[in-house]
């Protein structure tokens, strides 16, 4: 049965507890939303079950190179590295940190 509410929200900061990797959560899927493909790529071993939310990342390698990720709940924990995530998206998406997240910048319409 899928979880009821995510974890975590747009605009906190979080780190894949396997890969170490950080990231902000920028969008969230209350249960998997990409493809059979992408899915049946991961490792048997280490698949993700699909009723859970799933997190889209502006993330950053530990040697700082900037991707998009996309992690299920069970592989994230919420991150208070002090130190900045780089990543040239997040100022597009968010407009500055307040109390340790990210602040969404508002849509002009």
């Amino acid at each position: 049965m899928a979880q009821a509410f995510a974890k975590f929200h747009i605009g906190m900061l979080v780190k894949h507890r396997l890969f170490g990797f950080r990231g902000v959560v920028f969008d969230v899927d209350p249960v998997f939303d990409n493809t059979e493909e992408w899915y049946q790529a991961i490792p048997e071993d280490r698949r993700p079950r699909k009723d859970q939310p799933f997190y889209h990342l502006f993330a950053e390698t530990p040697e700082k190179t900037p991707y998009v990720a996309y992690v299920s709940e069970q592989n994230l924990v919420a991150d208070d590295d002090p130190e900045p995530i780089h990543h040239p998206a997040i100022g597009e998406y968010f407009q500055g940190m307040k109390n340790g997240h990210f602040v969404v910048r508002k849509q002009m319409n």
